[in-house]
């Protein structure tokens, strides 16, 4: 029986541990070469290990795939360029970029310190920016590609995690103007929203905390059993394979939310309410005005969907 992906070679970031490992194998068994990206690097981010990405080309290798491991560092430019282009040297093109890379320096926005934010905003939007561009390059020459990028539900807002929740929100945006650019040429480019349980959400660390909101009152038993049985990452990557296959071009600049047994696409930002004037005979708002009129638009209710 033909695999979806027979043929097509992939680069996976992240792809150590986590949701991209989960990726990784989940494109391999549907017969893509995937060349397995990771630094090997701390929660935070901070140093180096090959060991977890050899891992994961050591499990395809082992279920008949074909793989290879890639340590380069997805914020340096020049690096996502050497990574794009070992594919392309050990597989002889590029179809699929999946990203992943991320790593959390969580803290309150007034306690966060330069290099925190920076961190954070390098590995997830300037990663992806980096990959993105080199890769996009060869899939539109080829006039076939599949990219798909990894957000997070608080790109929506995620107290405490101010660095995380404005990169995730630029790749949001960045994958809606990539669809855009590069729809035409057959490279589709959408992300997804996942919730799975990975070091980066559910660590001793976290656990401990969610512990502690349980026994202090501030989580139900429902709510805490929820969260403690977070569903892991293999329920994350059959969507992402679906989306780099031939049929999954149907769906171009969507963002999926992921979860267990659910797979929901987010609506896009749109205008609920507005205060409109002829400018041309009536000048623009003054402050009068819009102390008048201006609270009709706070009754809105922000969740009205269109």
């Amino acid at each position: 029986m033909a695999k979806p992906l027979e043929g097509k070679s992939a680069v996976v970031t992240g792809a150590g541990r986590g949701i991209g490992r989960a990726v990784s194998l989940e494109l391999a068994k549907h017969g893509a070469s995937v060349l397995v990206s990771d630094l090997g690097g701390s929660k935070s981010g901070e140093g180096a290990d090959a060991g977890p990405a050899q891992q994961v080309v050591a499990e395809i290798k082992k279920a008949g795939g074909t793989a290879i491991a890639n340590g380069e560092n997805v914020t340096d430019f020049a690096a996502a360029e050497r990574i794009v282009r070992a594919c392309v040297d050990s597989f002889g093109k590029i179809d699929i970029l999946v990203n992943c890379a991320g790593i959390l320096r969580d803290r309150m926005t007034f306690n966060m310190t330069e290099q925190e934010w920076d961190a954070v905003i390098a590995v997830h939007l300037k990663g992806m920016f980096n990959m993105c561009r080199h890769a996009s390059r060869l899939m539109r020459e080829q006039k076939w590609g599949r990219i798909v990028s990894t957000t997070s539900d608080a790109w929506r807002g995620a107290p405490g995690q101010g660095n995380y929740s404005a990169a995730k929100g630029g790749i949001v945006s960045l994958t809606y103007t990539l669809a855009a650019e590069l729809g035409k040429y057959n490279v589709t480019v959408n992300a997804i929203a996942p919730v799975a349980a990975t070091r980066l959400t559910m660590d001793d660390e976290v656990k401990a905390r969610f512990t502690r909101a349980f026994e202090s009152g501030m989580m139900t038993r429902d709510q805490y059993d929820q969260v403690m049985n977070m569903p892991g990452p293999e329920y994350v990557s059959p969507i992402v394979a679906y989306l780099c296959t031939e049929e999954g071009k149907v769906f171009n600049g969507k963002v999926f939310g992921v979860q267990g047994g659910r797979v929901a696409v987010y609506s896009r930002p749109f205008e609920i309410a507005g205060l409109y004037r002829n400018v041309k005979a009536e000048g623009p708002w003054t402050v009068d005005d819009l102390s008048r009129l201006a609270p009709t638009l706070a009754a809105v209710p922000l969740n009205i969907m269109g």
